[in-house]
């Protein structure tokens, strides 16, 4: 993998964008997987790919955030301009609009019940933009808003290899469930990886989204999943209620969720307790919830 620094990064503004040369360069406080992203100056930031498999997301994102920006409400991450593959780093990579906040977590957030309502807002925008000619689900974002089949094999690998710490069956049930249904209606645009990171508060209020390197059009389940990893009880609900989903689809933002919690828990119970750990009170979130529905489901029944 290519060691991708500061000092990569001011060698390349000065070789492509010198007039932005004696700008300070700087990493920032929470990088990423999928990209490196540095400070430049106080209004723009530097994002490059950090592996080839990422690297089909700069021409797309320099394509589509600009059209998607001008019809949402909220800021998102604009392209200002694109940096070229050099001798030194093999990939397209860009020079974004700087924007400010903080990524969201439980302590600096005013009112979970409200950041719910925003977050669910600005997704049904992003779902209602014209979709005609986005990118289909695929390789380029790890299948987001494609079926969850896709993912099968290793869920139900995951399930088997912890099943002496899991209830093997009522994983099974959430799963299967999840894949029993298809989105069948026109694609929607779908950001791919709503999670805490790429989501920015100011003074408590949701005020920015960030990181669309898996944009794509399909099913919007997978942008749900958050309701498990990040809501409590009432504020998924609320969630819920702003997306407007069915059951089937919110099945299978379930299953999404459980996917991403399986893998995390299965490839990091022996290498890094904390992620583990984190992972383990998804699934137990997503169990307890999954049985929570049943129980009213049932009790509804009987009332009937």
């Amino acid at each position: 993998m290519t060691n991708i620094n500061v000092d990569l990064v001011v060698r390349l503004i000065k070789e492509q964008f010198p007039q932005w040369a004696d700008l300070e360069i700087s990493p920032v406080k929470f990088s990423g997987n999928d990209n490196r992203t540095f400070h430049l100056g106080d209004h723009m930031s530097v994002r490059l790919p950090s592996a080839a498999c990422y690297a089909a997301q700069v021409e797309k994102e320099q394509k589509w955030l600009p059209i998607l920006a001008n019809q949402l409400s909220l800021p998102i991450s604009i392209p200002l301009a694109k940096g070229d593959p050099s001798d030194e780093y093999p990939w397209a990579w860009s020079i974004n609009k700087w924007l400010e906040g903080e990524t969201v977590s439980p302590g600096n957030i005013n009112d979970i019940n409200q950041f719910a309502r925003d977050l669910g807002i600005f997704l049904i925008e992003l779902q209602s933009i014209d979709a005609s000619g986005g990118p289909l689900a695929g390789e380029h974002n790890f299948y987001r808003g494609g079926p969850l089949s896709i993912y099968d094999e290793e869920s139900r690998e995951a399930i088997e290899n912890n099943k002496d710490i899991f209830n093997e069956h009522l994983l099974k049930e959430i799963w299967e469930l999840a894949l029993d249904s298809n989105w069948n209606s026109n694609p929607v645009w779908v950001h791919g990886d709503i999670a805490p990171g790429n989501l920015l508060v100011k003074d408590g209020i949701l005020c920015a989204v960030i990181d669309f390197g898996i944009l794509g059009v399909g099913d919007p389940s997978c942008d749900a999943a958050m309701a498990w990893t990040f809501f409590d009880d009432n504020s998924r609900k609320i969630f819920k209620s702003v997306l407007k989903m069915d059951e089937e689809t919110w099945n299978r933002a379930r299953g999404w969720a459980l996917w991403k919690a399986l893998i995390t828990y299965n490839g990091n119970k022996n290498s890094n307790k904390a992620i583990a750990e984190e992972s383990y009170k998804i699934i137990k979130i997503i169990v307890d919830d999954y049985e929570s529905e049943k129980t009213q489901r049932k009790f509804a029944l009987k009332l009937d």
